[in-house]
């Protein structure tokens, strides 16, 4: 039985070995994000994170997909897109519309040049056959996996060359918004045989991401005039002005409905992103793959499939990286 220590040397030798590009004096992970970034408040941490974290992650691209909170497609990618410009990345990241409906809804259209999600779904299968079974490109994805579905289906050939990082549900048990958000794609994503990694929500639990929390006030304290100034004032999606993600950050939790003592909101995303950067503030186990059926999780327990589950996530190391990053990007 292999300890978490060998967990963490496995999982670590993957990111070294998957999507790494190597630059002069550090070797980058190469990495696609897939985000719903006007859901709620995460997703912008996420993506704040991932790209002000430039001396770890070689962005690829960031596509988009649309949940059922935060508007329409167009909408969360004018978010993603305020993100990128408060921290002065729209040069060098590219940014795509992905998929608005749901897998189901889109699966029996891919032959068309324009079907719905079309430019992320064909930058995903575009980058991933540069890779291969020995060298797999990560895609972290942080909303419904409608994207990632889509692009198996259409190249079922890119399977073995992606390491999928997904944030979502509350496995073992049911419920989650990106799950119930296109359960279809999951559950043929979770059949597809891709590497699969699960990064649970798991709310109100301490083992899911969910305890990786900042409160209001501690907001309030750390993130104003956080981060790089902006080239140009970026209007929020609550309106005001913005010149840098930290003044930013404020408004977001200003304007959320915050729960708890101290009132808090949880970064579940950027808790994904802090374990592709270091393994160590997780804990990694391996498990059978399951599949979900009627809303419930069905366990099978001798599929020779396995996926890996994160679970128990270093709140306290998580959240300093993240004000370090943050500081340290003026």
């Amino acid at each position: 039985m292999r300890t978490r220590t060998t967990w963490i040397m496995l999982i670590c030798m993957l990111c070294l070995c998957t999507g790494c590009k190597k630059t002069e004096d550090s070797r980058k992970i190469d990495i696609i994000f897939d985000t719903d970034a006007n859901n709620e408040l995460d997703d912008q941490h996420a993506l704040a994170y991932l790209m002000l974290n430039d001396d770890v992650f070689n962005i690829l691209g960031i596509t988009t997909n649309a949940t059922r909170n935060g508007g329409n497609i167009e909408e969360h990618y004018k978010e993603a897109e305020r993100v990128i410009r408060l921290c002065n990345r729209e040069e060098s990241i590219k940014l795509l519309i992905g998929a608005e409906g749901s897998f189901d809804e889109i699966k029996d259209s891919l032959s068309h040049p324009d079907y719905d999600g079309h430019q992320s779904v064909d930058f995903i299968i575009e980058q991933a056959n540069k890779y291969s079974k020995e060298n797999k490109l990560p895609v972290l994805a942080v909303g419904k996996l409608t994207n990632i579905a889509l692009a198996l289906k259409k190249n079922p050939g890119i399977t073995d060359k992606i390491r999928l990082i997904w944030l979502g549900s509350n496995y073992p048990s049911p419920g989650e918004y990106n799950l119930e958000d296109d359960i279809p794609s999951m559950n043929y994503v979770l059949e597809s045989g891709i590497h699969f990694e699960l990064v649970p929500a798991r709310y109100n639990e301490p083992s899911g991401t969910d305890a990786v929390k900042a409160s209001l006030e501690e907001i309030q304290k750390t993130m104003p005039g956080l981060g790089p100034k902006a080239k140009n004032p970026v209007t929020g999606r609550h309106g005001e002005s913005f010149m840098n993600f930290g003044d930013y950050s404020v408004n977001l939790f200003s304007n959320a409905e915050c729960h708890g003592n101290p009132p808090s909101r949880a970064l579940f995303d950027m808790a994904a992103v802090a374990i592709v950067k270091n393994p160590e503030w997780a804990q990694p186990q391996t498990i059978p793959c399951p599949i979900m059926d009627n809303n419930v999780w069905i366990e099978r327990p001798d599929n020779s499939r396995k996926i890996i589950l994160w679970e128990n996530f270093d709140k306290d190391a998580i959240m300093s990286d993240f004000y370090y990053t943050l500081k340290n990007k003026q």
